[in-house]
């Protein structure tokens, strides 16, 4: 039995993209052991300084392997935490039969990576031996050496086409039903829809024939409501759902927002003037972003001191604040007190990097292009709240810029898929682009 049980359990080999992407994910492999190549430690040594989440997960899985290793060798197969779980050990370089830096033609952490992983399996050959990594290339190179790779998949969404929308339409209403939600602000949930049907905060288009409204489930009344359309700060919603995302944002009661859309649907301009409408009910309003940099490369090779390298990352959130400012006249307050947000830090534009350690109480704090976070990074920020904070991810989740995440391993998917049906939080996918002919035409046709 217990060798039929050795038989059973696996042994995942790590790269360094997945402890980059989650620190703690060496603790996710249930009974199953992991290796940890000594590649991985070398190449995160490079990733210990800096402010970067990557430099933050380095950092807290070397203080874990620290702790778990303590009067240990980390030659041996440690015991991980739990009486569930498996064993680590970190894999030393050696050759194996087949040498992937020969095969490849290239001596680099990659090929060592895929050494180790096939020297254990030579090793153990009474175990599966898996390489767990985000890198796909990696993986390909693995199986062509019939070595097993996979992605690796905690927090990741299975079927993203079906991700939650916030909103749906409903075309056979009762048309008294409708004349209730006009009349009468709204109806009792159960009188439009079987349990469980609709989502508290979700939106719905109420229809039949030439009779409509718009309306959302309100979680503390249980009433379907109406949801008058509004305009913030000069900026008037084109559409149902840029409707809903105002309604959403202006809530009192929803904590946490997301927004979901490709280029040009009116995210981050209706995210931001929303919260600079409620600016008296809140003492700041942030609005950042991750910093992706151009080929991957870090932000050190641009010119100038660090505000001139940031800038260039932080044009497009400056670009809204200026189309919303001009929806004024130069000599309107409305114009004027925008210039005043900003000079007396009311409203903030920062890299999202520089907000790691700050109170986050009392604010409103946008994320734009969430969609290049990890999970365990929206995470992090929420986590953060304080009291009386709003908090809004918007992003496009097809439109990833970090070579380790997907559309189905992103933060904002996940978030979206995790916490949907919750009354602290709406959530609304913009589908209609409202930038221009022009830019409907890239997104439709290219």
């Amino acid at each position: 039995m217990a060798k039929r049980k050795s038989e059973q359990k696996k042994i995942f080999v790590l790269d360094t993209s997945v402890i980059l992407y989650e620190h703690n994910s060496i603790l996710n492999f249930e009974e199953h052991d992991v290796g940890i190549p000594i590649t991985v430690l070398e190449e995160l040594d490079n990733f210990k300084k800096g402010n970067d989440t990557r430099n933050f997960e380095a950092r807290e899985f070397t203080r874990l392997i620290d702790k778990l290793s303590q009067s240990h060798s980390l030659q041996d197969w440690i015991p991980l935490n739990g009486k569930t779980r498996g064993s680590f050990k970190v894999l030393m370089s050696g050759s194996s039969t087949i040498d992937s830096a020969k095969i490849f033609g290239e001596d680099k952490p990659d090929h060592r990576i895929l050494n180790a992983a096939l020297q254990i399996k030579e090793e153990m050959q009474d175990r599966q031996v898996i390489l767990v990594t985000k890198d796909i290339n990696l993986r390909l190179k693995a199986k062509s050496l019939n070595l097993q790779a996979e992605d690796y998949t905690t927090g990741k969404i299975q079927n993203v086409s079906s991700l939650y929308t916030g909103k749906t339409e409903h075309n056979t209403i009762n048309p008294e039903a409708i004349n209730h939600v006009y009349e009468n602000g709204g109806v009792e949930v159960r009188e439009l829809f079987p349990p469980r049907e609709v989502k508290d905060n979700q939106y719905l288009i109420l229809k039949n024939g030439k009779k409509s409204a718009l309306a959302y489930v309100n979680p503390l009344t249980s009433r379907v409501e109406k949801v008058e359309k509004r305009s913030v700060y000069g900026i008037k919603p084109r559409n149902a759902e840029q409707t809903f995302a105002i309604h959403a944002i202006l809530n009192p009661e929803v904590k946490l927002v997301t927004m979901n859309g490709v280029a040009g649907t009116g995210k981050t301009l209706i995210a931001l003037a929303a919260a600079m409408e409620q600016k008296r009910d809140f003492k700041q309003i942030y609005l950042a972003r991750p910093i992706v940099p151009l080929s991957n490369k870090d932000i050190g090779f641009l010119p100038g001191d660090i505000k001139s390298k940031v800038n260039p990352y932080m044009e497009p959130l400056w670009d809204n604040l200026k189309f919303i400012q001009h929806q004024f006249h130069e000599t309107d307050k409305e114009f004027t007190k925008i210039t005043d947000m900003v000079n007396q830090e009311k409203l903030v534009i920062t890299p999202l990097a520089y907000i790691r350690g700050r109170s986050l109480s009392n604010i409103i704090f946008i994320v734009d292009e969430a969609q290049n976070l990890t999970p365990h990074e929206v995470k992090t920020i929420i986590t953060r709240a304080g009291e009386n904070s709003k908090f809004i991810f918007t992003g496009d989740i097809y439109q990833i810029d970090t070579p380790y995440l997907d559309s189905q391993s992103n933060g904002l998917s996940y978030l979206i898929d995790k916490v949907k049906n919750h009354p602290l939080y709406a959530h609304i996918t913009l589908e209609k682009g409202e930038r221009s002919e022009l830019a409907n035409l890239a997104n439709e046709l290219l």
